[in-house]
């Protein structure tokens, strides 16, 4: 499933497009992705300007003059594709899984018209159709599906003092944990594995242990913090050059693959020097875990 970082590479490619742009029509070619489309889709959203294009974690949020907000997930395999009349299409976004491209899988087309008159498709294609595309009546924030967020991964609202008081007394491994949504949004198992390393902390390691009393839990708990917020602000500077670069338009992760510390070496030695250790994979919760024992504990 894409993460954070890959989500918000795809708003930022789709943005120049969308915001301030007329919806002239939606075509739907199926009634249904993950869950069906909200009943008349497509005839509330003919003739609306698209205000704003915002994440939430891993949803995308259109914000839409005077009706609903439109949150978008990608699931699995979702993937939007820009196309300009005589301009080859772009796919904004860097996977670590290549998207689709195949017509056959075009789903949902929105036909609009940028504010400087240009005509514009901006279409979704998901094989798997594991992604949705659901109206927030009362506004995204509200919906049932963003309501109980817990806080992004990004800026400085992540902190060391926070996340101790969301791991206080959890039990749960902290791998487990962090990718609890409702802690931290957005977090997913590629960066929660990077931050990790970088933090030397073990997955496995009780999650509340973070919060106990002691200056040593307390540099843990900043060192964690810390980490997350570099590996998330890096791999979405890393997806944004290569989009900005129109290097690459084939839905490859970008650049930032190439800076994974653990995440898919498994055997390869640790890459921190003097630790003499080695990446290890392991399972847990039916996800894969790469880590080095020897400096992760």
């Amino acid at each position: 499933m894409p993460e954070l970082p890959e989500v918000e590479t795809v708003r930022r490619g789709l943005q120049p497009v969308m915001e301030g742009a007329r919806i002239d029509r939606v075509e739907l070619r199926r009634k249904d992705l993950r869950f069906p489309f909200p009943d008349r889709f497509a005839k509330r959203l003919a003739g609306r300007t698209i205000q704003g294009l915002g994440r939430r974690a891993k949803y995308l949020v259109v914000d839409i003059d005077g009706g609903p907000s439109l949150i978008c997930h990608l699931g699995m395999s979702g993937s939007f594709r820009i196309e300009h009349d005589g301009d080859p299409a772009a796919v904004p976004g860097q996977f670590h899984h290549e998207r689709s491209k195949s017509a056959l899988h075009d789903h949902v087309v929105f036909h609009l018209v940028t504010p400087s008159g240009q005509a514009a498709r901006v279409i979704y294609n998901d094989p798997r159709r594991f992604g949705f595309m659901l109206f927030a009546e009362d506004g995204a924030a509200n919906h049932p599906m963003l309501s109980g967020l817990g806080p992004e991964p990004t800026g400085n609202a992540l902190h060391g003092a926070l996340l101790r008081e969301l791991l206080e007394g959890r039990i749960a491994p902290l791998k487990a944990a962090l990718l609890d949504q409702r802690t931290i949004a957005g977090l997913g198992n590629i960066y929660v594995c990077e931050a990790l390393w970088r933090a030397r902390l073990s997955p496995m390691r009780a999650a509340g242990t973070i919060a106990v009393k002691g200056k040593q839990a307390v540099a843990r708990g900043e060192a964690l913090a810390t980490a997350i917020r570099a590996v998330i602000a890096e791999a979405i500077e890393a997806g944004g050059s290569s989009l900005r670069d129109h290097i690459q338009t084939d839905g490859s992760l970008g650049y930032f693959q190439h800076s994974f510390s653990v995440y898919d070496r498994e055997g390869e030695p640790c890459p921190r020097q003097s630790c003499g250790g080695h990446v290890e994979r392991i399972v847990q919760s039916g996800r894969s875990t790469f880590y080095c024992r020897t400096c992760q504990k």
